[in-house]
């Protein structure tokens, strides 16, 4: 087959497994693993051999158009270079794996079948997302994921907070994709085309009329799916999933897909400087803001989402200094050991016996009864950490590399200042970064919270997947930054050494500084007497923890700590802590600008209607029925009335023609 047909097949195949799933579900359960696992593990076979077919050399363009639709046409096109061969595959290859650890994750689940269909239809989404060479096909990918994630999200929709939080992923989403879709219209307006092709060739020969608005507009979308600053609330509420969801989200779709739609399309942001800067602004800010709040957290879920952030933000940094290479890299590096960590957090909570949330202060004795979980999830750490030679040191290193050339190697595309922002903001990162990775490490497999009851050991399922991902998260960036150049735009991704060192340096620091205080930690609550805890002045923790989860407030995480006294966050976050545990108070934000107005919107439409409105209508109804009835009395069924009345009418018509005669 040629290398067209097998990229066709590459989305379809999960798309068939899906549909295949949701019908044979209930009749013929037997079926509905292997329509999980084996579909999206043909489509990982046949995305390699696309990869190894297109070699990194010209992109492999095929588009044909099905109907007319008016002055810009609409065609199934494929476009599929280095950048897009290489992401399928790590695509396929999370969805396997996530495919094969649900099977054990979710063995018990009434609800298996259509979780499983709706993994495939998001993994086809996405791979759909990766492959396409149309703009508006592109989109439907797009849309499509932001369905799923709401189902997923949902899975769990017993639980309040799994409803909220499904619904808040899918409207904060949608709030970005407004403007996005906006801004793929004007684009392919100027380009007059939805062809990726051929607006990347308008944006070259200068045709883009107003890029910097194009731009802004599409980067609402992509702050909304890629969980940037300021539409990332939606990313840690999402946990209230299952946490093999979480993985695949976090590591291979969803929020991947904004940033491979940069940089896809990084020549149209090129052509405005503002946006560049807008860009460069958001990554720092997501950055920052992320590791602060990733350090405050209690559960351990919602420390990997704030981590997600983050790292998305070093992908949208190096976008911003206009080095598509280096946030692939990472995005490929990311996405091996992201979901690593996620689905060994998975393996803890298992253990646990709950499949909703894993407060860090509670746990005990984890790093004996889940020895797999605790070797690999100490790599994957290692590897987000950016500690050499795990793969996220050469990919993290290759982010920073690329903004240190940028601020001091002026160009003409690219502002300085980006450069010196998303270096700076870098930097500040890598310590926070190691800082709860370390705090994350020591709580989760060293701490001495109360021992969960024991479930038994893991499926092997879910186990083996751990190791199967454990090896790109220890092997793929050593071998990447030398091969990747020829799959990307040929720019060099080897560590320089000043970034190197300042990386690495503030890295160890950070870890350092969070032992030492987690330490201290231990010492004070080993010397504080019996029952101080419990005597805190916030009460019971564990039933304000359940309160806050309740009400859907992230500050569960701060409350939950405060059942831990040798939590290290509390100590290096200071008075910092309350808020960072909060995400610095941005959903209580939004809800004052947006949530609060218009809620009392709808209030005084529906006073209006009810009050207004309805009193016109009734009004409108009640002249009509009080005229009847007075024509009603009338209607006595006398004939001799009828008659008296009839004659009363003729003297008074006769009176008054004679008056009216008279006077003439």
């Amino acid at each position: 087959m040629t290398t067209t047909t097998l990229a066709v097949l590459v989305p379809l195949l999960p798309f068939l497994g899906a549909a295949a799933g949701l019908l044979l579900g209930r009749t013929a359960p037997g079926f509905v693993r292997p329509l999980a696992v084996l579909p999206t593990l043909a489509a990982l076979a046949l995305a390699a051999i696309v990869a190894v077919r297109q070699g990194g050399y010209a992109a492999v363009d095929s588009a044909t158009e099905l109907t007319p639709t008016g002055s810009v046409p609409v065609e199934l096109a494929l476009h599929i270079d280095g950048f897009a061969a290489l992401v399928a595959v790590l695509v396929a290859f999370v969805a396997t794996c996530v495919q094969i650890y649900s099977t054990g994750y979710l063995r018990d689940d009434p609800r298996y079948p259509s979780y499983a269909a709706l993994v495939s239809l998001f993994t086809s989404a996405m791979l759909l997302v990766v492959y396409s060479g149309d703009l508006i096909v592109l989109l439907v990918g797009w849309e499509v994921m932001g369905i799923c994630s709401y189902f997923l999200v949902g899975h769990y929709w017993e639980t309040p907070e799994a409803r909220a939080a499904s619904m808040k992923a899918f409207l904060v989403t949608k709030l970005g994709d407004v403007p996005f879709l906006i801004g793929l219209f004007a684009l392919a307006t100027d380009a007059g085309s939805f062809r990726i092709t051929k607006v990347l060739g308008t944006v070259a020969s200068g045709g883009l009329h107003h890029p910097t608005l194009i731009a802004l507009l599409l980067l609402a979308g992509v702050a909304g799916k890629s969980a940037q600053f300021p539409l990332h609330t939606w990313l840690p509420d999402a946990m209230a999933g299952p946490t093999p969801v979480s993985a695949l989200i976090h590591a291979a779709t969803m929020v991947a897909a904004g940033v491979y739609f940069v940089a896809r399309l990084l020549p149209v942001f090129e052509a405005s400087s503002a946006a560049m800067v807008v860009l460069a602004v958001m990554a720092a800010v997501t950055m920052a803001g992320s590791g602060l709040a990733a350090l405050a957290q209690d559960d351990i879920k919602r420390v990997l989402a704030y981590s997600t952030i983050g790292q998305l933000g070093y992908m949208t940094g190096a976008l911003a200094v206009g080095d598509r290479g280096a946030a692939v890299f990472h995005l490929l590096s990311h996405g091996a050991f992201k979901a690593l960590l996620f689905l060994a957090a998975g393996v803890i909570i298992h253990a646990s016996g709950t499949n909703s949330l894993a407060a860090m202060s509670r746990m005990g004795n984890l790093r004996a009864r889940v020895p797999d979980a605790f070797w690999t999830m100490t790599v994957a750490l290692l590897a987000l950490a950016a500690i050499p030679p795990f793969s996220g040191f050469f990919s993290k290193e290759s982010v920073l590399g690329a903004a240190e050339h940028t601020a001091t190697e002026h160009t003409s595309h690219i502002p300085g200042a980006a450069g010196w922002i998303v270096l700076v903001a870098g930097l500040l990162t890598a310590l926070l970064t190691a800082a709860y990775a370390t705090r994350l490490w020591l709580l989760a497999f060293h701490g001495k919270g109360v021992e969960a009851p024991d479930h038994g050991r893991q499926p092997v399922a879910m186990n083996a997947v751990l190791w199967v991902l454990a090896v790109p998260s220890l092997a793929l960036g050593g071998l990447a930054y030398r091969v990747l150049p020829d799959w990307f735009d040929g720019r060099d991704l080897t560590p320089t050494l000043t970034t190197s060192v300042l990386g690495t340096g503030v890295a160890l620091v950070g870890g350092i500084v969070t032992y030492g205080a987690w330490r201290h930690t231990t010492a004070l609550a080993a010397r504080a007497p019996m029952g101080a805890v419990a005597a805190h002045p916030e009460g019971d923790a564990g039933l304000v923890e359940a309160e806050a989860i309740a009400s859907h407030t992230p500050a569960y995480g701060d409350v939950a700590s405060a059942a831990d006294p040798a939590d290290p966050g509390r100590l290096l976050l200071g008075p910092l802590h309350r808020h960072a545990a909060t995400g610095f108070h941005l959903d209580a934000v939004y809800g004052a600008l947006f949530v609060r107005p218009v809620l009392a919107a709808a209030s005084l439409v529906r006073f209006l209607d009810r009050e207004v409105v309805d009193t016109y209508v009734q009004g409108a109804g009640t002249l009509p029925r009080l005229l009847g009835a007075a024509v009603r009395r009338a209607q006595t069924g006398n004939l001799q009335t009828y008659v008296s009345a009839l004659l009363a009418g003729t003297v008074v018509l006769t009176v008054a023609v004679l008056l009216v005669a008279t006077g003439a």
